[in-house]
């Protein structure tokens, strides 16, 4: 008889199940992985509300994740069954200009699994072994779900490459600004200042190695900008954000001929000020998701304790409950940052 394993299943929004199906097999370029770890993320949730334009229901979710193998194709000889692994999450096509040029996570047909095509929360899940990524056996279970994550910000980083002794100002301290300003400290940014509108973030920011925090409800942003980095303020600006008030904020009190990075998602058609862009001459530029080498960054980081996770963590729970940890973080919003959901629970 066939194993068979639980599937969560969205199948519309707010509306989760779980569907009993067989265990895939791996073909011969494939692994099939045990599912250990899930994280929620902010574009989980959209799914969940029913606010993300690129989803369609039914939809299984999960692309923040860890695990071990289960087992391996016939060619496959870089993996072995029991090692820990994360999944890169992206599907693209190898064939478009940006596949081509080694930026796939630019893909003209790009899919992200959770999204576009079937996630893995699942008890199994069976992928390309190209997907695979390794994970040192002493990082938790919790820590390789949250490789993801922090991969962005890594990516996010590299987008300015002057960012060794760089002054940084992140505007946004969610999970994304918060482990942003732990990957520029990594790479050598010799300040960082992060704003947000809520005290309990901004005192998580300071907890993992922001130099300056910033209430913007409470002080003027352009004052915190010159107090805390002198007259010349930022090298650069990131926002974590993704608002007109946070973008506008960063292109009226930039320094001329600095760079603003945009790493968040606008949910609607921005209304920002290009005269004063143009005006000031500053670099515009964004960040899309990662590529395989900020992965294998990412993983560095943590091993080496240069970037924390743990303090990011914020609550686990169990895989039937994926639905009560939705309405845990819809009440939770402001103590949030990533919620865990145990698929399965080995010891660590």
């Amino acid at each position: 008889m066939q194993k068979t394993m639980f599937q969560q299943l969205m199948t519309s929004p707010g509306t989760i199940s779980f569907r009993k199906i067989p265990v895939p097999k791996p073909g011969p370029d494939q692994v099939l992985v045990k599912i250990i770890r899930i994280g929620i993320c902010g574009s989980d949730i959209h799914v969940y509300h029913g606010t993300h334009p690129y989803t369609k229901y039914p939809i299984t979710q999960g692309h923040e994740v860890s695990g071990e193998i289960a087992a391996v194709g016939q060619y496959v000889s870089d993996f072995k069954v029991g090692q820990k692994v994360t999944i890169e999450p992206q599907v693209f096509c190898g064939k478009c200009y940006p596949c081509l040029h080694g930026k796939y996570n630019l893909c003209e047909k790009l899919k992200v699994m959770g999204f576009q095509t079937v996630g893995t929360a699942s008890e199994y899940f069976v992928c390309d072994a190209s997907k695979i990524t390794p994970l040192p056996e002493k990082m938790s279970y919790d820590e390789g779900a949250m490789i993801e994550p922090l991969a962005v910000t890594i990516h996010a980083t590299k987008r300015y490459p002057a960012i060794n002794k760089a002054k940084v100002c992140i505007l946004g301290s969610g999970p994304i600004g918060i482990l942003l300003a732990q990957s520029v400290k990594a790479f050598g940014a010799s300040e960082v200042m992060i704003t947000d509108i809520s005290d309990t973030r901004l005192a998580l920011a300071k907890k993992v190695g922001a130099d300056y925090i910033v209430n913007t409800m409470k002080e003027d942003f352009a004052n915190a900008l010159e107090n805390n980095f002198g007259p010349d303020k930022a090298d650069v600006i990131y926002d974590c954000a993704g608002n007109d008030i946070t973008m506008n904020q960063a292109i009226q009190n930039a320094r001329k001929g600095s760079t603003i990075i945009l790493v968040a998602v606008f949910a609607t058609m921005a209304n920002i000020d290009l005269a004063k862009l143009n005006d000031s001459e500053l670099d515009l530029n964004t960040s899309m998701m990662y590529r395989h080498e900020d992965y294998v960054d990412a993983i560095h980081f943590v091993n080496e304790g240069k970037i924390q996770l743990q303090p990011l963590m914020t609550a686990h729970f169990a895989f039937k409950d994926y639905s009560a940890a939705y309405e845990y973080i819809d009440s939770h919003r402001e103590e949030t940052m990533k919620i865990l959901i145990d698929v399965d629970s080995p010891e660590d």
